[in-house]
């Protein structure tokens, strides 16, 4: 790859692509990996999750990994290949600008029984991987039984 190309360009486009995907961190000591709501804006992302179990203060401040693929959609369908993105870098808790908020969209009402409690990381990627399972249109997507 020449040294003026980066794979995050085409990374973030699919992440755009995607609503959700999982961060992974440890907290006390322990791995976790939650889900989030996540928008690309000005090279990096900005995540939304719920505050209630503290997820957001473990990441503050630190280096975490965030990963979202496509792989729900049926492989085949307009021709898209399966894919995913993960990426590592730090996150620091910020408060979106009202235009951010809104392209988040509507948020859950409950978490585990509990309402829903925002919170907002931004996350700076710095190591960024790609990956694409490519089908022929012949083959079928089959589920194991």
């Amino acid at each position: 790859m020449p040294s003026d190309e980066t794979p995050a360009p085409q990374a973030m486009e699919l992440l755009r692509r995607v609503p959700y995907g999982r961060l992974a961190t440890s907290m006390r000591a322990l791995p976790f990996l939650a889900v989030a709501r996540h928008i690309v804006c000005d090279g990096r992302i900005l995540l939304r999750m719920h505050s209630g179990f503290g997820h957001h203060e473990a990441c503050d401040g630190t280096v975490v990994a965030y990963g979202a693929d496509n792989y729900n959609a049926s492989c085949g369908d307009g021709g898209d290949d399966l894919w995913s993105v993960q990426f590592t870098g730090p996150a620091e808790i910020v408060h979106p600008r009202p235009e951010q908020e809104e392209l988040f969209g509507a948020a859950p009402v409950h978490v585990n029984g509990e309402p829903f409690a925002p919170a907002y990381l931004r996350v700076d990627p710095h190591f960024v991987t790609e990956h694409t399972l490519g089908f022929d249109a012949s083959q079928l997507v089959r589920h194991a039984a």
